[in-house]
This record gives structure tokens, C-alpha cells and sequence, in this order.
């Protein structure tokens, strides 16, 4: 009775196992060049999100193989595959549209590079150090010392301003004065004094001198940029010292209306 089933499902196993042995030689071939990948990035000193693109063709080709493989193994018709990948595709575009221009928005971060890992930059109205960038999301240290993960979508549609240059981080930002001092006593009696007490504690530790420069000027104040250099990478140093800086440039002001 059961002599005609014994063929089927020997070869409905021998098929099961190799789809397995299949699957697992993928695997092991995927795991190997992920550690290749990892271990050469490192020795060629690549750019973490460069790493990360590669890896992600690396999986994206190690999944297509693997299913290849199992679907010709099983001989599923090439129809109904076609049939069930249209379907799927649909299910995932009406319920996982914003993930998907998200991947594609990463692959647009990955590709045309506005920045890179520990550059300092603005998205927006966002701002921070970029501590990682993957395929979802671009990870920053913000101000408040805090991760904050931006979607890539996000950061497609955003203004960027990069304020890494030249291994630097050069950070600006405004102070007002009140129009009635003068300039020459503003510069003298509070910017000069000021820049020379904040580089007497920390420009020799390598930190480069700020600088200070009239922006503008209206009915009630005149409006100051000033500059810090902070080393790539260190945006922590630059969280502290901005307030400090601060701090100190309007201690001196406070002497000057006080007229001391």
C-alpha cells in the first residue's frame, strides 16, 4: 500500500537536506566575508559607513542566493514565485512604506556622504556629533548628551550644514551687546579680555584661540560671532566649554556696565 510513497518522500528528503546543506554553506560563506569585511576595514582604516554599505551588499546578495537556491532545490514554478513576490512586494509597500523610503533614503546618506562618522553638523533644526550612520538611522550626540537617532528620511529632507573642517570643529554662534557701549570699548574691555581668560585655561591643552567678529548691528544691540576650534571627534569638550566661554565674555561685560 505504501510502496509508491516510499520514492516521494526519499526524494522529498534528499531534497529537504540539501535545501539545509544549501542554506548552511550560504551561511557560513556570509559569516566569512562579514569577518574579512570587519578585519580589512579595519587594517585599511575605512570610514565605519563604508563598512557598513558593504556588509549590507553582502547580506542583502547572501539572502538572495540562499532563496534562490532552496526555490530551484524544490522546484518551485517560476510563476508562482513571481506571483508571491508581487504580493508580497504590495503587502510591504501599503504597510511598510515609510520603512522602505527610509532603507532608501540610507542608501542615499550611505552613497553621496554630506558627512561622516564624528563629523559635527546641523540637520535642520537638529545638531550634534555623528556617532554612527546606518542604513534606518544617523545617530547624533547632541548637546544635551544625549543619543538621538534621526530617521534617514529625515535627513534627506533636511538643510545640512557639516562644521567639521580640516580635523577641526568650528562652532559658531552669536552674542549681542548693548548699543550703548561703543565698539571699541566692547572689543577692548570685554571680547579681548575674555578670549585671553578662556585661552589661559585651555588653549594649552592644544585648543586654538577663538575669534570674534562684529555680524551686525541694529537700534538695540550690536551683534557679535564668535568661533571655538574644537578637535574632531570631541564634541563633548565642546558642550562644556561653549557655556564657559560664554560665562566668561559676559562676566566681562557685566564689569564694563558696572565701569570697572
Amino acid at each position: 500500500m505504501f510502496e509508491g510513497l516510499t520514492p516521494i518522500l526519499m526524494d522529498e528528503g534528499y531534497r529537504f537536506v540539501l535545501a539545509l546543506l544549501a542554506v548552511v554553506i550560504t551561511y557560513v560563506i556570509y559569516k566569512t566575508i562579514m569577518g574579512v569585511i570587519q578585519r580589512r576595514g579595519k587594517d585599511l582604516e575605512l570610514e565605519p559607513h563604508v563598512i557598513n554599505i558593504l556588509r549590507l551588499l553582502v547580506r542583502v546578495v547572501a539572502l538572495i542566493v540562499a532563496i534562490t537556491s532552496v526555490l530551484t532545490i524544490f522546484d518551485v514554478p517560476s510563476d508562482l514565485f513571481v506571483g508571491t513576490s508581487a504580493l508580497l512586494g504590495a503587502a510591504l509597500g501599503f504597510g511598510s512604506s515609510q520603512t522602505i523610503n527610509n532603507i532608501v533614503a540610507g542608501f542615499y546618506v550611505l552613497v553621496s556622504q554630506p558627512f561622516k562618522v564624528k563629523d559635527y553638523v546641523k540637520i535642520g533644526d537638529l545638531e550634534g556629533q555623528v556617532e554612527e550612520i546606518s542604513i534606518n538611522y544617523t545617530s547624533l550626540y547632541t548637546p544635551t548628551f544625549n543619543l538621538l537617532k534621526v530617521p534617514n528620511t529625515q535627513v534627506m529632507n533636511s538643510r545640512i550644514l557639516n562644521l567639521t573642517h580640516e580635523g577641526v570643529i568650528k562652532y559658531t554662534f552669536t552674542i549681542g551687546f548693548s548699543q550703548d557701549y561703543t565698539e571699541t570699548d566692547i572689543t577692548e574691555k570685554v571680547i579681548k579680555p575674555a578670549m585671553t581668560e578662556f585661552c589661559d585655561i585651555h588653549c594649552d591643552l592644544g585648543l586654538r584661540s577663538p575669534e570674534a567678529y562684529l555680524d551686525s548691528a541694529n537700534r538695540l544691540e550690536k551683534i557679535y560671532l564668535f568661533r571655538l576650534f574644537i578637535p574632531k571627534g570631541d564634541a563633548k569638550t565642546l558642550y562644556t566649554h561653549q557655556p564657559e566661554f560664554i560665562q566668561i565674555v559676559m562676566r566681562h561685560f557685566d564689569k564694563l556696565k558696572a565701569g570697572k
